[in-house]
């Protein structure tokens, strides 16, 4: 049962020095430092549930997102939770309709960054109260209720609400056998840990070589940087794994997969009517949460373009693996040419990690989005005063 009044919103800066070894780098993003803007909502009510949300960064710049929840903070305090699920499609709006706020968005860049903080945190809360995953709560809620989350604002044209709620009764044929098939064999992964930009060729191999032995038949390498080395990285990669495992591109019909870097649900309806991807990358935290992730997904399968969540970084993994297990079960009912990325970095700093098995998500049973994080890392990692940073930013400045 959904109760108590929003009392209290806090938000830290928490980063991990990845840049250090190498993770996450690529041709654009050659120093990466994950990082999160972490949200922590409370109630008044008597149980103490706390909601936690994040939105995920590259190191400078979590301030600026920080800033930005703070200021948008006035919207949610003193709410009352079941106020706010009951008209969910409101709540979003007042978010990203600010009259002020909305001239430094709308709907992108930072403000959105910290729009998805800030409703992360309130799924969160919303599903811990209803004793339930996140993808467990959408799974059984009511298609005319998931539909009153969704801001149909400028989309109308591929997708109106009619059209959501027809797709999302059709999705209930079938519903309770995907779900149990979910639970015993979960979702299908790849793995992009072996082959950050910055690793050695040594690196490459060992990682390689212990991905196979636990598992992975579909790997990701990341490229741009120079194009004869992306090609001996390849070449090691495909060497390393084997000609019967899946790397990167399809052979003879090499498809663009996007997303991950996209906005909001316009850039998406424009990149589906443009016929511009054949994979479409949702992102959980780039997108205003799980309500605009919610009309991506409904629109994908109305243009029958498989979705493909980015992950990795902080949490992401945590997050997406609710958005996507629930495309399965209520949405799309397929699994052709679908895959969720993962990354096996941080996921020991969170309450409850992703489980991943025969290289693949394992549907997470535990109440809430999963973007619980460890009280203790949380102090250690907050920037710049944790101990990590304490310790780490002197010796940068020599």
């Amino acid at each position: 049962m959904v109760r108590g009044r929003i009392s209290r919103l806090s938000v830290r800066d928490v980063r991990f020095p990845t840049s250090l070894g190498g993770h996450g780098a690529d041709a654009m993003h050659t120093d990466p430092d994950y990082s999160a803007a972490y949200v922590v909502i409370e109630t008044d009510a008597e149980d103490g549930i706390k909601g936690c949300g994040i939105t995920f960064t590259l190191g400078k710049g979590t301030e600026v997102v920080v800033c930005a929840v703070n200021a948008l903070a006035h919207h949610v305090l003193n709410k009352d939770l079941k106020d706010i699920v009951g008209d969910f499609r409101g709540f979003y709006r007042q978010l990203t309709s600010d009259g002020q706020l909305r001239w430094i968005g709308p709907e992108k860049g930072v403000v959105h960054l910290a729009t998805a903080a800030v409703l992360n945190a309130v799924w969160d809360l919303w599903a811990k109260q209803e004793g339930k995953p996140v993808w467990k709560l959408l799974v059984d809620m009511d298609p005319r209720m998931l539909v009153s989350c969704i801001d149909f604002r400028y989309i109308t044209d591929v997708l109106t609400e009619e059209d959501a709620l027809e797709i999302l009764q059709k999705g209930q044929i079938g519903k309770k056998e995907r779900e149990k098939q979910m639970l015993a064999q979960g979702y299908p992964a790849y793995t992009t840990s072996c082959a950050w930009l910055g690793y050695s060729d040594d690196t490459l191999k060992q990682l390689c070589a212990q991905a196979l032995k636990d598992g992975w038949t579909r790997f990701k390498v990341k490229v741009g940087a120079d194009l004869q080395d992306d090609m001996r990285r390849c070449q090691i990669i495909r060497d390393m794994i084997g000609p019967e495992k899946t790397l990167a591109l399809v052979p003879l019909g090499i498809g663009i997969a996007t997303g991950e870097q996209c906005h909001n649900r316009v850039i998406f309806k424009q990149l589906l009517q443009a016929k511009a991807l054949q994979f479409l990358q949702i992102d959980s935290c780039r997108l205003g949460s799980v309500n605009e992730n919610l009309s991506v997904l409904l629109m994908a399968k109305k243009f029958e373009i498989p979705v493909c969540p980015h992950a990795g970084g902080v949490g992401l993994c945590e997050l997406v693996q609710h958005l996507i297990i629930f495309d399965y079960i209520s949405v799309s009912a397929s699994l052709e040419n679908r895959v969720c990325e993962y990354v096996d970095h941080l996921h020991e700093h969170f309450k409850y990690p992703v489980m991943i098995q025969r290289a693949s998500y394992m549907p997470p049973k535990d109440p809430g989005y999963s973007t619980e994080m460890k009280e203790e890392s949380v102090k250690k990692h907050q920037y710049p005063d944790g101990e990590v940073w304490k310790k780490l930013l002197p010796a940068q400045e020599n």
